[in-house]
């Protein structure tokens, strides 16, 4: 067996970064070899599944992925009456099939898409090694892996901060074309939902890591509620749980010797550091980052600084609003004062105050 392999590119993980990066690197008749340490594509799916259409971010899926669409967004703040709005509008898809899809375009495309491997290690001069034993050398490598990514972490630019969220799959008993928020000084430095997806719901729950003991207990109480009001049935159909960067966007570009590295989705920090929305931000930084990889073995010295300037001019504005917003509410809990109903509504989208300067 070849136990080495020269590429032009090297994806590191196949979820939306990676695979919309891995489409576009081999669009641009690059040889793409990209892996990911899941067996199966798209499992095990850790996600809420909802894609917000917000902040001109909107992304396109096909018929086989939408689940149903969403109308609004309805928050509840502690025991208070709640708050609705029709203008936080979007769509619940079926991850793992929206995974596959964009898996099955970066292989049409011409790249080499592998699952069950794992990266072992990156050496200084980018040289990766890989669990089946294989040594590749690519001229590029894409970071995709996720929020504690490997990649980010040989160039020195790993997330610094991340919330833990728990979720379960619950039968929803009537229709709901809303997205429910749940805001409570229980819930450390995130929030609570509910997210309908035809005829099942998956309700969750995301805290600061120091109040990471406290999700399961937060989400049996959020079960309990949704059970008593009748909007769910009694049954668990699946668990599921991980991590989200909420620390804003790392600079998503470096080198390995000779090797241009570039970082995408939630390797490059760039899940909203409020609401931890991912999918977008994933799809379009992939995109970007196939492109620069392309200019990158073209020649051009400047595609990671142009890559990062990119992703600045996309992000910045509504990232650097979340991370204040995010500061705020922490900043209550580590003064050991229990922040009040109005001053959660200012750390929410759905309020003005969010978004007031």
């Amino acid at each position: 067996m070849n136990n080495s392999q020269v590429v032009d590119v090297l994806v590191i993980g196949l979820g939306p970064a990676g695979s919309c990066a891995s489409r576009k690197a081999a669009e641009a008749n690059l040889s793409v070899l990209a892996i990911d340490r899941r067996k199966r594509p798209g499992e095990p799916v850790q996600c809420a599944e909802f894609v917000p259409a917000l902040m001109g971010q909107e992304i396109k899926t096909s018929e086989v992925v939408r689940r149903q669409s969403i109308r609004e967004m309805t928050t509840f703040v502690e025991n208070g009456l709640p708050d609705s709005r029709d203008d936080f509008r979007g769509q619940m898809i079926d991850r793992g099939e929206f995974d596959r899809d964009l898996i099955a375009n970066a292989r049409h495309k011409g790249a080499d898409c592998q699952f069950g491997l794992v990266l072992r290690s990156i050496a200084p001069d980018g040289t990766a090694l890989l669990s089946s034993g294989k040594r590749v050398y690519p001229k590029v490598i894409i970071g995709a892996d996720g929020p504690r990514s490997a990649v980010g972490y040989a160039i020195g630019h790993s997330n610094s901060s991340l919330v833990a969220a728990r979720q379960m799959t619950v039968p929803l008993l009537e229709p709901h074309r809303g997205t429910d928020i749940f805001l409570s000084a229980d819930i450390v430095g995130g929030y609570g939902w509910m997210f309908p997806k035809g005829d099942r719901a998956n309700i969750g729950v995301g805290v600061s890591p120091a109040a990471r003991g406290h999700l399961k207990p937060l989400l049996e109480t959020m079960r309990k509620r949704l059970l008593r009001e009748r909007r769910i049935g009694n049954a668990v159909l699946g668990h599921t749980g991980g991590e989200i960067p909420v620390g804003g966007m790392v600079k998503a570009c470096g080198r390995l010797g000779e090797v241009a590295v570039f970082l995408a989705g939630d390797a490059a920090g760039l899940a909203n550091p409020i609401t931890g929305a991912g999918i977008p931000s994933a799809v379009i930084s992939g995109e970007l980052a196939g492109e620069a990889a392309a200019s990158s073995v073209g020649g051009d010295c400047s595609a990671g600084e142009d890559y990062v300037d990119e992703l600045s001019d996309i992000f910045d504005i509504s990232m650097n609003r979340a991370l204040r917003r995010r500061q705020e509410i922490l900043g209550f809990h580590s003064g050991n004062r229990t922040p009040i109903p109005s001053e959660l509504r200012r750390t929410w989208i759905a309020y003005n105050e969010y978004w007031a300067t």
